[in-house]
C-alpha cells in the first residue's frame, strides 16, 4: 500500500485530494495546524485518515510528521494562497511558501532521497501575459503571493538536479464549493445564496474586468496524482484553457438563479447586485490568465471533465443548500 503525506490537508485540494487517493488504495497521512475534525470537508474520511500536527514553518515538527508518515509521496499544498495578504504580510508569505518548501526538500533528501515531492506552483507566477501560458512561458509575477511561488518553483528544479524526483504543478485558478470564503468566487456564491433569501445587499467586488482560468479542485487533483507517475519528473500547466471575467461569473451566478425559479429580479442588469470598491482593486492586477496545458493533455493524459457553467452551478446549489435554499423550479416539479 502506498503512503501519501498532504499538507494543507483541511484546505479545498487537500480534502479533494485526500477522497482521490483513498479510492485509489492509499494509506493518507494529513499535515494540519489544529484540529481537523472541525472541518466540514474532512468529516467524510477522518476516521480513514491519520493526522499529523505539524506547522511548514517547524522544522522538528517537521521530521516527527515525516518520519510517522515515511511516504512514498509527498503533496506539499499547504501555504498562505491569498494574494491580497502577501502585500500585508510579505515575510510570513515567503517563511511559509518558500522556506516551507525547503524544509520538505531537506528531509527528503536527508532520511527518503526516493518519496516523490508534488510542490503546488501557480499560476500567479506568470503575472502579465498577452496569450495562454505554458510551461516554457516567462515568469514575471506580479505580487509577493506570485514572487513567492516563483521562488518556490524553482527550489523544485533545483533539487531535481540534485536527484529528487520533485515535480512543480502550474495550477491555474480551480475553485469548487470548498474553496474559503474570502475568495471571489465564494463571495459572489455565497452573496447569490443571500439574494435568493431576499437580500437585496450589494456585494462589492474589485476589479469586475479581470479574467481567470477557472475550472474544477476535483478534476486538477488527479493531475496532481498523474505528475508524480510519470517516468521523469516534469512540471506541467493545469488549466481550462479558457478565461473568464469576474462579471462573467456574477451574470452566470444570476442567470442560474432565474432559471432555478429564485425570481424575474434576477433577470435584471448585474450593475443592481455588484459595485466596485476600490478597496478590493489589487495593487498590480493581473487581466487576463489562460493556461496552454497541451504537455499535460500529451504526457498525463488529463483534460478537465466539468466546464465553467458547471462549475459555477455546483457552486451556487452548495451555498444555496447551507443557506437552506431550495430551488423554486425543482421544488414546483416534486
Amino acid at each position: 500500500m502506498k503512503r501519501a503525506l498532504i499538507t494543507g490537508i483541511s484546505g479545498q485540494d487537500g480534502t479533494y485530494l485526500a477522497e482521490y487517493l483513498l479510492d485509489l488504495g492509499y494509506q493518507i497521512y494529513g499535515l494540519v495546524r489544529r484540529e481537523p475534525r472541525t472541518v466540514r470537508w474532512l468529516q467524510g474520511v477522518c476516521e480513514r485518515v491519520e493526522f499529523l500536527y505539524g506547522d511548514l514553518r517547524d522544522v522538528a515538527a517537521l521530521e516527527v510528521a515525516f518520519r510517522k508518515a515515511w511516504p512514498d509521496e509527498v503533496y506539499n499544498l499547504a501555504g498562505q494562497v491569498f494574494v491580497p495578504s502577501s502585500w500585508e504580510h510579505p515575510s510570513e508569505t515567503f517563511d511559509v511558501n518558500v522556506g516551507g518548501l525547503v524544509r520538505l526538500l531537506q528531509i527528503v533528501e536527508r532520511q527518503k532521497p526516493d518519496t516523490r515531492v508534488y510542490q503546488a506552483s501557480s499560476s500567479e507566477m506568470f503575472g502579465n501575459v498577452d496569450g495562454h501560458c505554458g510551461e516554457r512561458t516567462p515568469l514575471n509575477p506580479a505580487s509577493p503571493y506570485g514572487v513567492s511561488k516563483m521562488a518556490a518553483h524553482h527550489l523544485v528544479r533545483i533539487y531535481r538536479d540534485r536527484g529528487i524526483y520533485a515535480v512543480g504543478g502550474i495550477l491555474f485558478n480551480h475553485e469548487s464549493p470548498r474553496r474559503g470564503p474570502e475568495m471571489v468566487t465564494r463571495k459572489i456564491t455565497r452573496a447569490a445564496a443571500g439574494w435568493a433569501n431576499g437580500d437585496r445587499t450589494k456585494l462589492k467586488l474589485g476589479n469586475l474586468l479581470a479574467r481567470r482560468d477557472w475550472g474544477f479542485a476535483g478534476d486538477y487533483v488527479k493531475a496532481m496524482h498523474a505528475m508524480l507517475h510519470q517516468k521523469e519528473p516534469k512540471d506541467y500547466v493545469i488549466g481550462t484553457g479558457q478565461s473568464h471575467s469576474v462579471a462573467e461569473f456574477v451574470e452566470l451566478v444570476l442567470k442560474e438563479l432565474h432559471r432555478q425559479g429564485h425570481g424575474d429580479d434576477f433577470d435584471r442588469p448585474m450593475e443592481e447586485f455588484v459595485e466596485v470598491d476600490q478597496r478590493f482593486v489589487r495593487p498590480n492586477e493581473i487581466h487576463n490568465l489562460r493556461a496552454d496545458c497541451r504537455l499535460a493533455h500529451t504526457e498525463l493524459g488529463w483534460k478537465p471533465e466539468l466546464d465553467f457553467p458547471g462549475l459555477v452551478r455546483i457552486m451556487l446549489d452548495s451555498e444555496l443548500a447551507a443557506f437552506g435554499v431550495q430551488s423554486r423550479a425543482r421544488a414546483a416539479a416534486d
